[in-house]
């Protein structure tokens, strides 16, 4: 029996679809690049905007053909989905489940399960990995804030943290077989508390005591909980990478307070300025959203002018779309999609002046850099700061994909960096 897995989403998702994997797997499945050869279709699904579900409900028809030409086929939708987009959904897919009862997929599929295997939560389900030498490892669940566009934590409910032994002991695991980039992640990881002694500055404090020769990122930041000492910990801890994503989402005080995102703009160029004190190198990202209900022109201009003094190097920007069930579906939706379009565009053309200024400060300085993957001229990989860069090939290299190595940079664009190996 073969399976395909399609993913809707952020890297939570991926993290998702590697546990997914991971039960499947055990049940003697063997996964497959092609949907079409597939028994089993999963998808694993974000349902943060509306565009996402009628993505998924497009598959209908595709579905149908599937199951002319295989009578086992069986399809499958887990990850985040609304309680009120089921009834809907539910008429293409044979299987919705949510992701944190993953470990009752056999059972949903006819097949028998041990009582271990029912005992296990999503956390102790063993993943399969994409790739060979950079995993996800999910730190925490779910989120207590509520902003007022986010479906999530109607879909992941509220935040659970993970105990840190168990983070912990998947993190040596994955160290001892060769892993060197481990990405922790969360909603919020900020708000990690698993104990009263335990917190996410202290719980990097412990990975980086793991032996082995690997980098830490982490995913993603709250700037309403981001501590000085977790700035701190990225600062002085030499496993994690200097790399911090800080969702923005606007540069003016009344769209944030209808946003529910309990801070001020002051309060989160007061955190930049900290950060980029602690750690010049730092690769800072972030999220935006443009358009959001009665963001006039003047309220835009401002997170423009935020974004000029914060420096970003990426910026994620969305276009606001309303979300049935949360509180901002009730706003008027008064910003015209031609408005959205050209105030995305705007922050994105500042974003590759702030971006490309960033990367000017690496021209001819020697970066280690983890290789990702190769092809007959270039190695590719990223930097400690997140990076990308391409590689020149010599005539005798000594690379391998999934590495650790030294360049020289030779080149730089808004995006990405160029270079050369160092002997």
């Amino acid at each position: 029996m073969k399976y395909f897995i399609q993913i809707y989403g952020c890297q939570m998702n991926y993290a998702d679809a590697e546990r997914v994997s991971g039960v499947l797997e055990s049940l003697g499945y063997d996964k497959t690049s092609k949907e079409s050869e597939a028994d089993l279709v999963v998808f694993v699904a974000c349902a943060v905007r509306e565009s996402a579900v009628n993505r998924l409900y497009g598959n209908g028809k595709k579905f149908k053909r599937y199951r002319l030409h295989n009578p086992n086929f069986k399809a499958v939708l887990t990850g985040c989905v609304v309680k009120k987009d089921r009834e809907k959904l539910e008429k293409i897919f044979d299987i919705i489940i949510d992701i944190k009862n993953i470990n009752e997929l056999p059972e949903k599929l006819g097949i028998k399960n041990t009582d271990n295997e029912k005992s296990l939560d999503y956390f102790q389900i063993k993943p399969e990995h994409e790739s060979p030498f950079t995993a996800y490892v999910p730190i925490m669940t779910g989120c207590n804030n509520f902003c007022s566009y986010c479906i999530v934590p109607y879909t992941r409910g509220r935040e659970y943290s993970r105990p840190a032994q168990e983070v912990l002991n998947e993190i040596t695991e994955l160290v001892r077989k060769g892993y060197k980039e481990i990405i922790l992640l969360g909603q919020n990881v900020n708000s990690y508390r698993p104990d009263e002694t335990t917190d996410f500055p202290a719980l990097l404090g412990k990975i980086n005591e793991i032996e082995g020769d690997f980098w830490v990122r982490f995913l993603t930041s709250h700037p309403k909980d981001m501590s000085i000492r977790l700035i701190e910990s990225v600062k002085s801890l030499p496993k994690c990478a200097n790399h911090i994503h800080l969702a923005l989402q606007s540069g003016n005080d009344e769209i944030l307070e209808k946003m529910n995102r309990k801070y001020t703009k002051e309060h989160f160029l007061g955190l930049v300025k900290n950060i980029r004190e602690a750690i010049p190198d730092i690769m800072l990202t972030t999220d935006i959203i443009v358009g959001f209900p009665g963001e006039t022109e003047k309220q835009f201009l401002e997170t423009g002018k935020l974004m000029r003094l914060a420096k970003f190097d990426i910026a994620y920007i969305n276009q606001y779309s309303p979300r049935a069930g949360t509180a901002s579906f009730e706003m008027p939706d008064d910003v015209s999609a031609g408005e959205k379009k050209q105030r995305e565009k705007a922050l994105n053309d500042l974003l590759r002046e702030t971006a490309l200024e960033n990367n000017k400060r690496y021209m001819g300085r020697k970066i280690e850099v983890l290789i990702e993957k190769e092809n007959e001229k270039y190695y590719f990989g990223k930097t400690r700061s997140f990076k990308d860069i391409k590689i020149r090939k010599g005539e005798i290299d000594t690379c391998a994909i999934g590495k650790f190595t030294k360049a020289q940079v030779t080149k730089v664009t808004p995006w990405a960096l160029e270079g050369t190996l160092v002997e």
